[in-house]
């Protein structure tokens, strides 16, 4: 089929919607499909047989885009309806395939054009505008909210990326339209370099330490301070890796550590391209995620699972939708009992669970089970 995928994103950044994203391209194409992407005149162009890529004019005024919803992003999406006019006028499409709040223009163009549309649900836009502080207003949270029924009621088929959001969808809309499909793919290879790995740990001066792992965003729901805070709780054998950040949260980072004299046991790293992310999990004895806000599974779990190391993680259901107390260690979202988590990370109980999560990972997600998922969803649009 000739897809037309709208992304509201700097497609491609490393970061969780465009991953998401990326990986749907990919599957998609494996499965045959050809996909014409309109996205936004940011981010790296990714090759592959069967994509082009169509980016909307940039305003003058705009030069980044941050992670969650902005009036930035509203200027751009209006830029992205007019490119989205330009190719529904020039080619005939199949399916229309619209990820977060492109499911507004998704759901405009299938009533004007009959084209079946396929909404790729990564979150609730108004859970959005609580977790980034985006707005108090009523009238434009009622307004997102009413634009997120119609379009779940609306769209033929939805994919939804954990099961908090199956079960809020599945309170507006028949869930026989919905596909629970798990952000669980890399590219990580089978086998990683040992010299790499004995490398980095080097270069980082953490030979003799117990390292604490952490990558992904650095967004407020992320639960950093969280982390940062259990450090009073650790002796000096215990140091703090931290991977990922925008420059500007970076520099709020540090001087967070400043602050309490942390400079010395936490080291922030900023980004890493993602085909390096399996190396830094592998240097380190714990690997945590402190996320406090919010009900969507952190897109860094899978390869936390996958990797082999122990996993502390808040006892939210963020994270207990999918972790359990046999794959993970699970605590209060209080930096006490987080360190407490650290230490039984890296006692027996650890070897224990993260052998579990090497078994529960293979068992639950493979690439060929996620072809399958992607496949039932497209069917259920156009079928």
């Amino acid at each position: 089929m000739k897809i037309l995928m709208i992304a509201p994103e700097p497609f491609f950044e490393p970061r969780g919607t465009p991953f998401s994203e990326y990986y749907r391209i990919k599957g998609l194409i494996d499965l045959g499909h050809s996909i014409d992407l309109v996205t936004y005149p940011f981010g790296e162009d990714k090759k592959f047989k069967g994509l082009q890529i169509f980016r909307c004019a940039k305003p003058p005024f705009i030069n980044k885009v941050k992670t969650g919803p902005s009036f930035s992003k509203i200027i751009l999406d209006i830029f992205l309806v007019i490119k989205v006019i330009g190719r529904v006028i020039k080619k005939k499409y199949d399916l229309i395939h619209t990820h977060e709040e492109a499911n507004i223009i998704g759901t405009v163009f299938n009533k004007i054009t009959r084209i079946p549309h396929l909404y790729d649900m990564h979150s609730s836009l108004v859970q959005q505008m609580d977790n980034f502080k985006f707005t108090k207003s009523k009238i434009i949270i009622s307004f997102f909210k009413m634009i997120e029924k119609i379009s779940l009621k609306n769209a033929k088929s939805t994919i939804v990326i954990c099961k908090s959001l199956f079960q809020y969808s599945s309170t507006i809309t028949n869930k026989k339209k919905l596909t629970l499909i798990e952000n669980f793919i890399d590219d990580a290879p089978e086998l990683l370099d040992k010299d790499k790995i004995n490398d980095i740990r080097n270069k980082l001066g953490v030979q003799n330490k117990k390292v604490i792992m952490y990558t992904g965003t650095f967004e407020k729901y992320q639960g950093i301070p969280l982390v940062i805070e259990s450090m009073k709780y650790l002796d000096e054998n215990f140091c703090l890796v931290l991977v990922g950040g925008k420059k500007e949260q970076i520099k709020e980072i540090k001087n967070i550590l400043k602050e309490k004299a942390l400079e010395q046991r936490v080291i922030v790293l900023g980004r890493k391209q993602p085909y390096e992310i399996p190396y830094f999990l592998k240097i380190s004895d714990v690997l945590v995620s402190p996320r406090i806000l919010g009900t969507n599974i952190p897109l860094k779990i899978y390869s936390y699972l996958k990797a082999g190391v122990p996993i502390v993680a808040t006892n939210l259901y963020t994270h207990t939708q999918s972790l359990n107390k046999n794959i993970a260690i699970l605590t209060d979202p209080e930096p006490e009992k987080f360190a407490t988590g650290i230490k039984d990370a890296v006692s027996g109980r650890g070897k224990i669970v993260s052998k579990n999560a090497i078994e529960f990972y293979k068992q639950n997600y493979t690439y060929e089970k996620y072809l399958e998922l992607v496949n039932i969803a497209v069917t259920k649009a156009t079928g």
